[in-house]
């Protein structure tokens, strides 16, 4: 018995060191998601123009990932609700929909395939407005909660989009249902 709970105790360690490591590797990335973000808008700033490839989901069927989009600088008063705006929360951006202003100073984003929007963000949070801006068409929204709410149309619709568009097959375990930002995470 005794013997029994040392392979226990050595177990629970090897567990907490493996979790410990994971914490690690959790915390570069968040740090280099932060590095890379503020570098971004450095470069926002003092060009008023970046090229962000997306990574996220949360846009489909308005942006896809991997699509590459061209935001330019502007400023709360410079927006209105429907555009797609980038904004900066916690060294992470977020490349979503205007869905409404409150007052001057805040302002509520919802991505297009996201079943309720993000929390409220003050205007120092507005980054810039994406260029080629579509309008949110009643269809698109549609499109965009099934994709949300159904995860095997979602998959299948992101490795038509990867075949379309590198006209190849979608590599096996790249492409995953989880939905998310962008590079800016859509």
């Amino acid at each position: 018995m005794r013997k029994d709970c040392r392979h226990l105790r050595d177990l629970q360690l090897l567990t907490k060191d493996l979790l410990t490591l994971e914490q690690t590797r959790s915390d570069a990335l968040v740090v280099w998601e932060a590095e890379r973000s503020s570098l971004a808008t450095e470069c926002l700033r003092a060009s008023g123009r970046l090229r962000l490839r997306v990574r996220g989901e949360s846009m489909l069927p308005s942006l896809w990932p991997g699509e590459v989009v061209e935001i330019a600088r502007c400023g709360i008063e410079d927006v209105r609700p429907g555009d797609v705006v980038l904004a900066l929360r916690e060294g992470r951006f977020f490349l979503h929909r205007l869905r409404e202003r409150r007052g001057h100073d805040i302002f509520v984003l919802q991505g297009d395939s996201m079943p309720s929007a993000d929390p409220e963000f003050l205007s120092e949070a507005l980054l810039g407005r994406l260029n080629r801006s579509r309008p949110l068409r009643a269809w698109s929204r549609a499109l965009g909660l099934f994709l949300c709410y159904c995860g095997p149309a979602r998959r299948l619709a992101l490795i038509l989009h990867f075949k379309l568009a590198h006209g190849a097959k979608a590599p096996q375990g790249v492409l995953t249902a989880a939905p998310e930002l962008t590079d800016a995470r859509a």
